[in-house]
Parts: C-alpha cells; sequence; structure tokens
C-alpha cells in the first residue's frame, strides 16, 4: 500500500533528511505533499525522480493525506497537528508540543511501539539527546532494572540547525584568517569553545533540554519513579551527539552482560575496545541507523552502577530516523490507514 504523505518544514534540515531516509528505505509513497512556510511555497523538492511542489501549510492542505510529519517547531505544530488529525490525518510530530500530553503517545519503536495502538492522531517524537541516551540505557535497564541515571550531552550544533552549523564553519575561517569571529545563532562563540547552555533556563537553574531527559525517559520507558539529573553542553562538533552516563541499576551489574544486552538491542551497537583505541565518536556516527556504546564500566560510585558513552545521529535517531521508524511500525501494527 502506497501513502499520501505530507512533510511539515520539508525545507529544513530535519526535512531534508526525512526525503533522503524516505527513499533510502522504501517506504511506500504514493504521494508526497511538501508543506512549508508561505515563503517557500511554489519552490520544488525532488523525490522519487519526480519534482514536488511546495505548498504552504494550512489546515486545509491536510487533506487526503493518511499521514504527516511535523518538524517545523511547536508553535506550528501545535496550530496545525490537531488540524490535521481532525481530517483524518495521522501526525508524528518532532518538536515538543504534545510529548508529555498523557493523551499523545511519545515513541521510540525498540522500546514502546505498543503505545502506538492508543494513538489519537497524533504521535510524539522524543528529544534527540533523549532518543539517543536511551539507546544504550534500555537494554541496560532490562537487564538489571534502572533505578537512576546522571547524564552529560555534548550536543552538536546541528541540532540548532543549519544556521548554526554555518556558524561553526565561518568562525573556524575567521579564526584561521585572524579575522574577528562573529556570533550570531549562539550567545557566545561556539568555535573551540563549550557553551553549557542548550534551551531556555528555568527557575530551577536546569534547562528545558535537560529536564526533558527526565520527563520523557519517565514516559517512553514506563518508568513514574525513574530520577535523573543532566547538564546539556553545546560542542563544536557539526553532527552527532554524544552523551556521558553514569547509571544506577536495582539488581547487581556485570559489564559482559551489559555488553551482550547492548549488542542484542536493535537501535545500538557495542564500539568498547578501549585497549585498541575503539570508543563511539560523533565523526563515525553521522548517517548511522544505529547508536554506538562504548566505554563500558562498572561505576566505582554505586554498589550497582555502570558509567557509558553513547553516540548517535541526532537528525537520524533523534528526529527524521525515528519518525519514519514510528510510520513503518504503524504500517506493519496496519494503523495507517488510506484517508
Amino acid at each position: 500500500m502506497a501513502y499520501s504523505i505530507g512533510i511539515v518544514g520539508a525545507t529544513g534540515a530535519v526535512g531534508q533528511e526525512i526525503l533522503s531516509l524516505l527513499a533510502s528505505r522504501n517506504f511506500p509513497v504514493g504521494e508526497l505533499r511538501p508543506l512549508a512556510s508561505a515563503r517557500s511555497a511554489g519552490k520544488t523538492v525532488d523525490f522519487g525522480g519526480k519534482s514536488w511542489t511546495i505548498r504552504e501549510a494550512t489546515p486545509e492542505s491536510f487533506e487526503g493525506l493518511d499521514f504527516a510529519i511535523f518538524s517545523a517547531g511547536g508553535s506550528i505544530s501545535k496550530a496545525l497537528a490537531p488540524e490535521a488529525a481532525r481530517r483524518g490525518c495521522v501526525v508524528i510530530d518532532n518538536s515538543s508540543a504534545f510529548r508529555m500530553d498523557p493523551n499523545v503517545p511519545l515513541v521510540v519503536p525498540e522500546i514502546n511501539a505498543h503505545a502506538l495502538e492508543a494513538h489519537k492522531g497524533i504521535i510524539a517524537n522524543p528529544n534527540c539527546s533523549t532518543a539517543i541516551a536511551l539507546m544504550g540505557l534500555y537494554p541496560l535497564h532490562k537487564a538489571f532494572g534502572l533505578k537512576r541515571f546522571f547524564a552529560s550531552t555534548y550536543q552538536a550544533v546541528s541540532g540548532t540547525g543549519a544556521a548554526a552549523m554555518k556558524e561553526l564553519e565561518d568562525q573556524v575561517r575567521a579564526w584561521a584568517k585572524g579575522e574577528p569571529i562573529e556570533s550570531a545563532v549562539y550567545p557566545h562563540q561556539i568555535a573551540f569553545n563549550l557553551i553549557p547552555h542548550v534551551d531556555s533556563f528555568l527557575e530551577d537553574g536546569y534547562t528545558k533540554e535537560e529536564m526533558k531527559m527526565l520527563n520523557e525517559g519517565r514516559k517512553i520507558m514506563e518508568l513514574p519513579g525513574l530520577v535523573c539529573t543532566c547538564t546539556c553542553v553545546r560542542v563544536p562538533v557539526f553532527r552527532a551527539h554524544s552523551i556521558s552516563i553514569d547509571a544506577e541499576f536495582e539488581r547487581p551489574v556485570d559489564v559482559a552482560r551489559a555488553r551482550e544486552a547492548i549488542a542484542a538491542f536493535p537501535g545500538a551497537e557495542v564500539r568498547d575496545d578501549p585497549a585498541n583505541k575503539v570508543y563511539p565518536m560523533p565523526l563515525f556516527y553521522q548517517n548511522k541507523v544505529k547508536c554506538g556504546v562504548g566505554r563500558i564500566r562498572k561505576n566505582t560510585a554505586f554498589e550497582n552502577g555502570l558509567a557509558l558513552w553513547v553516540c548517535g545521529d541526532q537528525l537520524w535517531k533523534g528526529a527524521a530516523l525515528n519518525a519514519i521508524q514510528i510510520a513503518e511500525e504503524m504500517d506493519r501494527r496496519g494503523l495507517l490507514k488510506k484517508a
């Protein structure tokens, strides 16, 4: 069965990855309807050997679509996702707009695909760092019973968008030429620097991004009592996030069993041979389906603890790929109906 698919934010970085992945994964696309802002309407995108005209995203633009993937920000999702759902178009939303809505499933297919069965027209995609972290944590939870964890993220500039990637490149070029370095996307220079500030700050000193790790992790893994603290850092890396995790478990841990659990998990691969300088690095996890997990060792601070390092492409598993995997799973389960 070929589907009529809308891509909201088709011209953005995640939208472009969605189009590429739909093609490379041979998803059954009948009609493609790229949707964007009014200023992009009339332009075209290439897909499947055809040129498709971009339409302005309006409530009426979802008529006749089977499903739509939204990647245009929370305000657009809040305004248009319910309108699409009312028209029989299933929405897979990449923004944070509906993630904590109790009536909206928040899904990582390798973990809680069953939650898709209860959808009411809108399905939420998790935050990029959360999705990548859980590729390492969830198989360990199944093996040992996750109790709490501490995370520090090392987030690539592509998580902010194409303008941020250009800013990093421009700053490196300016530094090499001895020219003044200008910052517009970030509050400080990102080249050769680390910025411990991702998303806006809350009253308690955490950022929204840091709280997503806790709140979304609880919902996806169905662990309402999970405890977590997180510090999110923007780093001068173009693409792929890295996360350092220290986790405590209910049951005694074993490093060999931990490696086996991760190796058997469909969303991750073990890359863990420090003696031969083998460990996950963002340079090697761009455009990869699986996330890499390494530096697995017993944590010296907890009796039943493990330390680990996870790398993954936030434009793929953290956004576009996870959304398409949701659509693939819904297709397998017969949850996508022709409009």
